[in-house]
C-alpha cells in the first residue's frame, strides 16, 4: 500500500489542524486508489466533494451579495469564474498538496491530463467539506476567503469572468478590424477520450492555439492563450 503522507504538514498548509484527521484522509483519497487498494479501510472523497462544492457557493455567493451592488448577472459569472475546475485546480497547486493525494498508480502517472486539472479541483471541494464538518462554517469560511476569495480582484482585473472567445472576437474587431477563425489541427485519442488541438486565426496568422477534449474546449482555451499573447486581456 502507497504510505500514508504526513498530513500535518497539509494542515499547516490549509491553515486548519483536523480534530478529526480522517476527513482530511478521505478528501486525499481518489476513487481510483480504492480500486488497487481494497483493504484501505476509508472511503475516496466523492461524497466530501459533493458537500463541499454546496458549501463553496453558499459561501462565495452570500460574500459577493453582501460586498457588491451588481446585477444577479455579473455576480453569476464572478461566481463562476471563482469556483470553475481550472481556478480550483490552480489553487490546489498553490498549496502544493497534489503530493498528498492518494491515486492509483495510473492517475498518478498521468500528471498533465484534463483529468488530473478534474481531480484537483474536486478536491478542492472535497477538502472544504472536510474543513466544514470538522470545524463548522467559521472554519471554512475562513478557509475559501482565504484561499478562493483572494483571487477576486485579479479575476475583476482581467476581465477573466467574461467568456474567452466572445472577449477575443470583440477586441480583434475593435483592435483589428478582424473577425478570428479556428481550426482543428491535430486529433487524437479514441473516439471515447479524443482530445483537439485548435489554432486561433487572424486572417492567415495563427495567434495561439489550445487543447481540450471537446473542439468548443480546444477554441475556448486557444482564445484564452490569444488574449494572453495579443495582451488583450484588459482592453
Amino acid at each position: 500500500m502507497q504510505d500514508i503522507p504526513d498530513l500535518s504538514v497539509l494542515e499547516e498548509r490549509l491553515g486548519h489542524a483536523f480534530r478529526d484527521r480522517s476527513l482530511l484522509l478521505q478528501a486525499v483519497t481518489h476513487r481510483s486508489y480504492l480500486n488497487e487498494h481494497s483493504d484501505f479501510g476509508y472511503s475516496h472523497n466523492e461524497r466530501l466533494e459533493f458537500l463541499g462544492d454546496a458549501v463553496l457557493e453558499l459561501i462565495v455567493t452570500e460574500y459577493l451579495y453582501s460586498h457588491f451592488a451588481n446585477p444577479e448577472g455579473d455576480l453569476t459569472n464572478w461566481r463562476a469564474a471563482l469556483v470553475n475546475a481550472k481556478t480550483l485546480a490552480d489553487i490546489s497547486r498553490e498549496l502544493n498538496f497534489e503530493e498528498y493525494l492518494l491515486l492509483s498508480k495510473g492517475e498518478a502517472r498521468d500528471k498533465d491530463s484534463k483529468a488530473r486539472m478534474y481531480i484537483l479541483a474536486n478536491a478542492i471541494e472535497a477538502i472544504i467539506g472536510a474543513i466544514y464538518l470538522d470545524g463548522g462554517t467559521p472554519a471554512a469560511e475562513k478557509f475559501i476567503h482565504k484561499y478562493i476569495l483572494s483571487h477576486l480582484p485579479r479575476i475583476l482585473e482581467l476581465q477573466l469572468y467574461v467568456d474567452a472567445k466572445s472577449k477575443f472576437q470583440e477586441t480583434a474587431q475593435e483592435m483589428l478590424g478582424v473577425t478570428p477563425t479556428y481550426k482543428v489541427l491535430q486529433e487524437s485519442g479514441p473516439d471515447h477520450q479524443k482530445e483537439f488541438v485548435v489554432g486561433v486565426f487572424l486572417n492567415k496568422d495563427m495567434v495561439a492555439m489550445g487543447k481540450g477534449m471537446s473542439k468548443q474546449e480546444a477554441q475556448v482555451a486557444a482564445a484564452e492563450a490569444g488574449l494572453d499573447v495579443k495582451g488583450w486581456r484588459t482592453k
